[in-house]
C-alpha cells in the first residue's frame, strides 16, 4: 500500500538514516559530505545546538531543589532504579516509562531519549579505541563469532573520528588502550597524580592515566565549538558545543551542505524490502503527533536507532523473502545482547594532601585499563576477558561529623572542605551469548500500534566470577597507594544499566552465523547498513561509542564508493 499523498518523486532520497543519535549524526555528516540528498528520520522532537533550557540554571531557579515529586517519579518507575539523575534539569531529555513500555524476563534497566541528538547530548563522554586483543578475542577463545574486522581496518578511522570531534587524553603507549589523535588532557588532580606514583611501582601491569573524553581543551578546527568550562553540568546540554554531540557537531556539518532534510517526530518500524531487486527501497513511518502512516524511498538505508530499536526495526521488517526479519536468515537477529557491567569497586580516603584543592568542576576522571587474562602472568582460571576502572579523587564537604556550632564558628566550619577521597569504578565486559535476548511482542502494542520489546538478558558465570576480581583488585590497588578506611562496595547493576546495550545484529564472516559483514551491511540486503551497537560482535570493556563513530564513516565512505560503482 503507498501512503503518501505526494507523488514518489518528493519523497525519495540518495540515503535515508534512521536515528540522530551518535552514530546517526555521524551518517548524516558523511553521506551529505560526499554528496548525498539525505532524509534524517528521528522518531522524538527537535532539537537544535542551544536549545538546552536548564544549561544555566542554579539549584534554587527549579523546584524542589532539582528533585522529582513522589508523583512525577511515577512516570519513570524502571529508570528512578537504574540509579540515574532523573531531575527538574534533565527530565526532558529521558522519555517516560508510562509513554513508552517494554517488558522484562529478567531485569533489564533501559535508559533511553527520544529526541534530535537523542543520547549523544546525554553520554559520559569516555571515547576509548578497541584494541586488537578486543577484535580478536572472539576468535582466540572460541566465543560466538569471529570479527570480520581487525583494529588495522579501524585505527585510520578512529585518527579521522578523534580529529574531527576532539578527543582529549595522554598517549600512553598501552596496547590496551592504543593511542590516538588527542587535544591535551585534562589534568589529574594531586591525590590521583599520587596514586599513578604509587601502582607504577607496585604493579607492572597496570597504569593510571587521565580519562580521555570528547571535550575541547585547545581552541581551534571544530567548526565553531568552543571549549570545555569545566562546568560539569554537560547531561543538561552544552551551549558551548565543548562536548561532542550530534547537535553541537555532525548535525550542523550535515545542514551546511544543503544536503539533509530532517524530519522529526517520525517513528520508522519497518524497511520495505523489493523482492525484485533483492534490495531496499524504503522505509514505512508513522507521524508520532498524527498517526498518519508514511513512505519514503532511498538507494541505502543507515538503521542507527541504538541496539535495541535497531534490531526491532529489522525484525519487524518481515516480508515474503525475510519471514523472520530483515536479514535474519541466521536466526541471530535480537540475540546476543550485551552490555558491561559495573557498580562494583572500592572507595577509600587519606589524611594526606590537606593543604591541597582544585580549580572547576572536571567532568572526567581517571581511568585504569584492562590488565587481566593480557600475559601468561595476568590468566585466570576463573573467567576470560577483563575490565577496566574509572574514577576519581575529590574533597568531601562540610558536611562532617562535628558538634552543633552557630554564628562564626559555624561559618568557619563550612568553609573548610572535608577529607580526600579516591574512587575505583569498574566496568567489566560481558560475553555474547546466544540466550541473552529480545523479542517483540505484537500481543502488547504501544500508543501507535506497534509491537513493543520484551528482554531477557542476564550475567552468567564469567561475568559473576569476574566481579568478584573485580572488587578485590580495587581494594588492592588503593592500598598499595596507602589509603585508609578503604571501602568495598557492590551495588545492584542490572544489564541495560551500563547504557552501552549491543549486539542485536552482529557483524561476522558467515552469513550463516551473523547479520552484517565487515562493511555493516546486512549480508543478504547489502544496501541497508548497520552501524550503531547492534552491530558489536563482543563488547570488550571499554566505552564503545567512538567505535561505533568509527565504523559508522567508515560504512559511509564504503557504502558511496558502491554507489559510485552501481554496486547498491
Amino acid at each position: 500500500m503507498y501512503f503518501n499523498s505526494q507523488g514518489k518523486d518528493e519523497v525519495t532520497y540518495d540515503a535515508i538514516v534512521v536515528g540522530s543519535g551518535v552514530s546517526g549524526g555521524w551518517a548524516v555528516k558523511e553521506l551529505t559530505e560526499k554528496g548525498l540528498k539525505v532524509l534524517l528520520l528521528e522518531r522524538g522532537r527537535d532539537v537544535k545546538h542551544g536549545d538546552y533550557p536548564t544549561a544555566n540554571l542554579d539549584t534554587w531557579d527549579v523546584p524542589n531543589r532539582g528533585r522529582l515529586t513522589e508523583e512525577e517519579w511515577k512516570d519513570y518507575e524502571k529508570q528512578r532504579r537504574t540509579g540515574y539523575t532523573v531531575s527538574q534539569f534533565t527530565k526532558h531529555w529521558w522519555v517516560k516509562d508510562t509513554e513508552h513500555p517494554y517488558h522484562e524476563v529478567k531485569p533489564f534497566d533501559w535508559i533511553r531519549g527520544y529526541h534530535v541528538g537523542g543520547r549523544s547530548l546525554l553520554w559520559g563522554r569516555q571515547s576509548y579505541r578497541h584494541s586488537e586483543i578486543d577484535f580478536s578475542g572472539n576468535a582466540r577463545e572460541g566465543i560466538a563469532v569471529d570479527w570480520p574486522i581487525r583494529y588495522a581496518d579501524v585505527s585510520p578511522w578512529y585518527d579521522y573520528v578523534e580529529q574531527y570531534i576532539g578527543v582529549s587524553g595522554e598517549n600512553v603507549g598501552h596496547p590496551q588502550t592504543p593511542d590516538g589523535k588527542l587535544q591535551p588532557a585534562m589534568p589529574l588532580n594531586c591525590v590521583e597524580d599520587h596514586v599513578r606514583t604509587k601502582m607504577k611501582s607496585a604493579f607492572k601491569d597496570r597504569l593510571l592515566m587521565p580519562g580521555r573524553v570528547a571535550h575541547i581543551t585547545k581552541p581551534g578546527g571544530h567548526n565553531g565549538r568552543g571549549n570545555c568550562q569545566y562546568r560539569n553540568r554537560c547531561i543538561r546540554g552544552c551551549p558551548y558545543g565543548a562536548y561532542f554531540s550530534s547537535n553541537a557537531s555532525t548535525l550542523p556539518a550535515g545542514y551546511a551542505t544543503g544536503n539533509l532534510t530532517l524530519r522529526p517526530h517520525s517513528i520508522v518500524h519497518s524497511i520495505i524490502y523489493d523482492n525484485e531487486s533483492q534490495k531496499a527501497k524504503g522505509v514505512q513511518v508513522i507521524d508520532a503527533e498524527t498517526n498518519e502512516s508514511h513512505e519514503f524511498f532511498a538507494k541505502i538505508i543507515f538503521v542507527c536507532a541504538s541496539a535495541l530499536p535497531t534490531a526491532s526495526i529489522l525484525m519487524n521488517s518481515k516480508s515474503d523473502r525475510f519471514p523472520d526479519g530483515l536479514g535474519n536468515d541466521s536466526g541471530e537477529l535480537g540475540h546476543n545482547v550485551m552490555d558491561h557491567h559495573f557498580h562494583i569497586g572500592a572507595r577509600a580516603e587519606t589524611d594526606d594532601f590537606g593543604d591541597k584543592y582544585y580549580k572547576g568542576r572536571r567532568p572526567n576522571g581517571i581511568f585504569i585499563p584492562r590488565f587481566r587474562n593480557i600475559s601468561k602472568e595476568s590468566m585466570r582460571k576463573d573467567y576470560i576477558r577483563g575490565f577496566g576502572y574509572q574514577g576519581g579523587a575529590s574533597r568531601g564537604g562540610w558536611w562532617k561529623p562535628a558538634e552543633a556550632k552557630i554564628g562564626k564558628d559555624l561559618k568557619n566550619e563550612m568553609i573548610q572542605p572535608g577529607k580526600w577521597g579516591m574512587n575505583m569504578l569498574a566496568f567489566g565486559e560481558c560475553l555474547p551469548y546466544h540466550d541473552n535476548k529480545m523479542t517483540l511482542r505484537y500481543d502488547k502494542p504501544d500508543k501507535w500500534g506497534l509491537p513493543t520489546i520484551e528482554l531477557d538478558v542476564e550475567w552468567k558465570e564469567n561475568e559473576l566470577n569476574m566481579r568478584k576480581d573485580m572488587q578485590a583488585s580495587a581494594v588492592e590497588m588503593l592500598d598499595a597507594a596507602g589509603f585508609k578506611n578503604i571501602q568495598p562496595y557492590e551495588d545492584r547493576s542490572n544489564p541495560g544499566n551500563g547504557i552501552h546495550e549491543m549486539g542485536t545484529a552482529r557483524m561476522g564472516r558467515d552469513p550463516k552465523t551473523s547479520v552484517l559483514n565487515k562493511w555493516n551491511q546486512v549480508h543478504t540486503c547489502k544496501n541497508v547498513f548497520v552501524t550503531d551497537g547492534a552491530c558489536m560482535t563482543s563488547a570488550a570493556n571499554q566505552n564503545p561509542s567512538l567505535t561505533y563513530m568509527a565504523l559508522t564513516a567508515r560504512a559511509a565512505n564504503h557504502a558511496v564508493e558502491e554507489l559510485k560503482k552501481l554496486n547498491l
